[in-house]
């Protein structure tokens, strides 16, 4: 399944910051492909996380600097349509600022949860998808019955309304699934996924959501997607 949009009716602010965070991913994708192999290698190796490094104390810098990094195409490709299909909303409930701190957060605790679980693996991990995982837990714990447009790949492309629940629920099932069974498995810096770096994700959205949400601008975009009529934009008054 992959969304390529969803309810943006309420939003009453443009999402400036995830703007800048789409544009800063691909700004550094698009340096990787100017590198030679051996200087990507060392480029990943340098600025990605590795937890035999973090778990010592060392380059804490880049549980960080991980997060804007990405292995091929479609990593970061699927990363940003997720970013861009479920970002928006969110900054607007909580505002631009907590926005970005909720997100640096999310990446945090994904990073963390992953290093965790392999403290000793010596392979980089990099990618916005344990940020990400933050931002789809929010959205969900938020608009539970929001509807997605979904590719569904079924021989051909169909596509079709799906509700956050099930398609957010039916993504994190698979993290939690897949994350069991790579126990013990190493994650490699270009073609492993960490699951337990979305699973951290996640949980931290889920849990930080209600704190940095703001109840007025949630309920707006609440009432807008049930067509009240007593949501209203409120106009600007230039002073």
């Amino acid at each position: 399944m992959f969304p390529i949009g969803d309810e943006n009716r309420g939003i009453r602010s443009r999402p400036y910051v995830n703007y800048a965070i789409i544009a800063i991913n691909i700004v550094v994708f698009l340096y990787q492909l100017t590198l030679t192999q051996p200087d990507l290698e060392r480029f990943i190796r340098d600025w990605g996380a590795v937890p035999a490094e973090i778990s010592h104390g060392n380059n804490l810098i880049t549980l960080i600097t991980s997060m804007f990094m990405h292995g091929g195409w479609l990593h970061i490709a699927g990363n940003m349509l997720f970013l861009w299909v479920f970002g928006d909303n969110i900054e607007d409930t909580m505002g631009h600022v907590k926005y970005l701190i909720f997100y640096v957060i999310c990446g945090l605790a994904a990073g963390g949860l992953q290093i965790a679980i392999n403290p000793d693996s010596v392979s980089p991990l990099i990618g916005a998808s344990g940020a990400i995982s933050g931002v789809l837990a929010a959205y969900l714990v938020l608009f539970p019955h929001g509807k997605i447009r979904t590719i569904l790949m079924l021989g051909i492309p169909i596509m079709v309304l799906v509700p956050a629940w099930g398609m957010i629920g039916y993504w994190i099932a698979i993290q939690f699934i897949n994350g069991i069974l790579s126990l013990g498995v190493q994650t490699k810096d270009t073609s492993g996924v960490a699951y337990f770096a979305h699973i951290g994700g996640f949980a931290a959205g889920a849990a930080l959501v209600l704190l940095f949400r703001d109840r007025d601008i949630h309920q707006q975009q609440l009432d807008a997607r049930a067509n009240n009529r007593a949501f209203q934009r409120t106009p600007l008054i230039n002073r």
